[in-house]
């Protein structure tokens, strides 16, 4: 079951199911030979003869001047002109010291440029680009109740990174949790193989920082520290439980990107598997780099997509079933102290909600009438008020088998999305917006981006060794 999450960055490469090479150095070679062949493209020293001579050469020509392959000049002109065209003398001297007649036909226009050259225009190009090897590697992993994802990046531009490797498959960790408050023996041999994988990846590379994460199915179940010692025998993973703090705190900075300079106020939501992240975002004042900095109120829902359509049904869902899971969400809402924090904003057109989750994309995907998910298209995404009614409508109108059937949910979300609607029309109920902003990001983004401002790579450019 792989996941249509693909991570940050149009430019991940590596989304597999399959365990890379067992040693380091196959993989680092494929990034040399990668890396070389790059440069070979853009360096004109490797560009062939179409830098030589005139431009259609034909075959027995040489790459002089077409006044000298016609004899209309005078000799002494054709020689200059050869010696300033060349940069060097082409004629060869006999064994007297006489000058001899023009090198054969045919020597020079398959020829690379002479050396004089290849040095008057080195300094014209752009010095090359370090090689992924050369940077820094940060890697991120989040093991959730529905996912278990991987992002391995480098530092690129100031704020920003470059994904190099990524998987991410749907493992349903937290299935059955909700009536036995443990993990199943199912659920864990799915995480664990998907870990496995996950393991490989990393000890492929040689990585500065990471951070490995576990959330609500590991925070809640009985047995989820005793499943993270198994997950260190059998994957070689180290993984640590994050309080939900922490976790709405990654979601935020996640995201910083999607927030626009003139923006006043968000609420950032990241709709889980077991859990789903609020956090009030006040920007009115001076704005940090950090968009987490700016967070003045936040709560952790214990219920998501997985926990809730357990619940109360996620293959079946009439209207009725859907207005009750509204109202559950809604009651746990009502309890939210903080939930007033931004209420000088909410009038303003410069407040919008940010959605961070696979049931935003999921509408998204829909809205877009995608024949395939396609991340590029979706994250970053602005959808108004009658678009979001629209697809949620659409959704309760489908059956099962319709909804298995959308290319952009498919069996392995078609008993969630609806729950997950659920918990976004609760949210927009207490902050109404006339904007919501999609993001095909989260929590494995908001490690990057502080592993990378912790590490200061971005204070010398990001090419730190």
């Amino acid at each position: 079951m792989e996941d249509h999450d693909t991570g940050a960055g149009a430019s991940a490469v590596g989304m597999s199911g399959a365990s890379p090479a067992q040693s380091a150095s196959p993989q680092q070679a494929r990034f040399s030979r990668h890396a070389g062949a790059h440069q070979r493209h853009a360096d004109p020293r490797h560009a062939g003869p179409k830098h030589v001579g005139p431009k259609h050469v034909g075959q027995g020509q040489t790459g002089a001047s077409q006044a000298d392959q016609h004899g209309d000049q005078p000799k002494g002109k054709t020689r200059k002109r050869r010696k300033r065209k060349r940069g060097r003398k082409v004629f060869a001297r006999d064994e007297n010291g006489a000058v001899a007649q023009p090198a054969p036909a045919g020597t020079t226009a398959s020829q690379p440029p002479s050396p004089p050259l290849q040095a008057e225009r080195r300094p014209l190009q752009s010095p090359p680009r370090p090689s992924q090897q050369e940077l820094p590697v940060f890697a991120a992993l989040d093991l959730g109740t529905n996912n278990c994802r991987l992002l391995v990046a480098v530092p690129g531009r100031h704020g920003q990174f470059r994904v190099i490797d990524a998987f991410s498959r749907i493992v349903r960790l937290g299935e059955g949790l909700t009536a036995s408050g443990r993990l199943g023996q199912a659920a864990m041999d799915r995480a664990v193989e998907a870990l496995k994988v996950c393991g490989e990846k990393l000890r492929n590379r040689k990585i500065r920082k990471a951070r490995l994460i576990a959330t609500e199915a590991c925070r809640s179940a009985a047995n989820g520290v005793e499943f993270l010692d198994r997950v260190e025998r059998e994957a070689g993973l180290k993984l640590e439980i994050i309080d939900r703090q922490t976790e709405a705190r990654l979601a935020v900075s996640g995201c910083g990107s999607l927030v626009e300079r003139d923006t006043q106020g968000v609420v950032l939501f990241d709709i889980g598997g077991g859990s789903s992240e609020i956090a009030l975002i006040d920007l009115t004042g001076r704005r940090s780099p950090r968009l987490a900095n700016h967070i003045v109120s936040w709560t952790s829902l214990p219920v998501g997509v997985v926990s809730l359509a357990e619940r109360f049904g996620g293959r079946t869902v009439t209207r009725d079933t859907f207005a009750a899971m509204v109202d559950d969400v809604a009651s746990r809402l009502k309890a939210f102290d903080g939930r007033d924090r931004l209420a000088h904003v909410l009038a303003s057109p410069n407040f919008h909600l940010l959605g961070t989750s696979g049931t935003v994309t999921t509408l998204a995907g829909v809205h877009l009438d995608l024949e395939r998910y396609d991340r590029r298209r979706v994250d970053g995404l602005w959808m108004d008020r009658d678009s979001v009614d629209r697809m949620i409508e659409r959704l309760i109108g489908w059956d099962f088998q319709q909804r298995c059937a959308n290319p952009c949910i498919g069996a392995d979300r078609a008993d969630l999305v609806l729950a997950g609607c659920a918990i976004l029309e609760a949210i927009r109920g207490v902050w109404p917006s006339e904007r919501l902003r999609v993001a095909d990001r989260g929590l494995r983004e908001g490690i990057l981006s502080e592993l990378m401002a912790d590490d200061g790579v971005w204070r010398d450019g990001g090419r730190r060794a």
